[in-house]
């Protein structure tokens, strides 16, 4: 639906890295020098069926050895805004996993030098703003984490906040309290993922402990309705990746992602695609998704709504972004009221 990719929009739970799509992965693997174990693209492709999280995880950390230079990275990035300028997307706070690039042999520095040319040619070419999130790769030694922000901290106006991903059960938000109390005097915002594969405590382990101002996923949350109040009552956006979910099997159908149970109990809602080149589509097609089983034009709109606010941008380019919004619901008022 073309509304859909009109649709003015925030973009706030993508992992740069898993825009890496097949080609573009085995052209950077000839570019550098990489082997990859794979005889053609169509078997490449074939390793795209995932049974849990770990399994993606493999392929996904695999793929970005194929990410060498500051030109990969800023290809990578352009790559990406490239697509989401046709889908509406405005403003995109991107995750990054500088620990998996170090232990890879790259220097930190090199990689966020490459991303921000990247998002500095896109904010020119696209009109599309963005600002960076550094996410702890929980799965690894806490040591490296330590290492990587302590290595970027001379130059922290350039990261936009801290983020917790990977591997969830096991790695309860906690253990990562010191790094995120540190970079918080730094001036970064605060998000974490929690309760994707994890329970609802991990939520309320990354509120109390991280003071996450954004949930990454959360959709376990409905199991726990004390917590559904909280995150109401203290608008705690969650960014939820709906076909993300099902290709990781958090869940096994849309039908059963408990969106609108959560909406109706006043959580706030954003949809996101997460890790697109990995699980079937962008932005817009996670929105058309949710439009497929049955969420209308004006639920669908109240998700953008939700990302814009969500967002860590200033309040001037909020109301431009709201403005753009109300002009989308002025052309499409018809449709609204269907």
């Amino acid at each position: 639906m073309a509304a859909l990719e009109q649709l003015p929009k925030a973009e706030l739970h993508l992992h740069i890295e898993g825009t890496l799509e097949p080609e573009l992965a085995l052209e950077l693997a000839q570019r550098n020098g990489v082997a990859l174990p794979y005889a053609s693209l169509e078997e490449l492709k074939g390793k795209y069926q995932f049974t849990n999280l770990q399994s993606f995880l493999d392929l996904y950390y695999e793929l970005m050895g194929t990410l060498k230079t500051a030109q990969d990275f800023r290809d990578l990035a352009l790559a990406y805004f490239a697509k989401v300028s046709t889908q509406g997307v405005r403003h995109a706070e991107i995750f990054f996993d500088p620990q998996v690039h170090v232990a890879n042999g790259l220097d930190v520095n090199m990689v966020m030098d490459g991303l921000l040319e990247g998002m500095h040619i896109a904010k020119e070419r696209y009109g599309i703003t963005s600002g960076l999130i550094l996410s702890i790769v929980r799965d690894m030694p806490l040591e490296t984490a330590q290492s990587v922000i302590d290595s970027v901290k001379n130059r922290a106006s350039d990261i936009l906040g801290i983020g917790l991903d990977s591997a969830e059960v096991g790695y309860p938000p906690h253990l990562f309290t010191k790094q995120f109390q540190e970079v918080k005097a730094l001036g970064w915002h605060r998000v974490a993922h929690a309760g994707e594969e994890g329970p609802a405590s991990y939520v309320i382990d990354a509120l109390d402990n991280l003071h996450a101002e954004r949930i990454d996923h959360g959709i376990h949350s409905v199991t726990d309705p004390e917590l559904l109040k909280r995150l109401a009552s203290e608008r705690i956006p969650l960014t939820t990746c709906p076909l993300s979910n099902t290709r990781l099997q958090v869940v096994g159908s849309l039908d059963e992602l408990p969106l609108r149970n959560m909406m109706d109990q006043g959580v706030l809602i954003n949809v996101n695609s997460d890790d697109p080149a990995y699980f079937g589509g962008y932005i817009a097609d996670n929105y058309k998704a949710l439009s497929e089983i049955g969420f209308t034009l004006s639920e669908l709109a109240s998700f953008a709504e939700h990302s814009i606010d969500a967002s860590f941008i200033g309040d001037d380019q909020r109301r431009t972004l709201r403005q753009q919004l109300d002009e989308w619901k002025t052309k499409h008022s018809s449709l609204l009221k269907a």
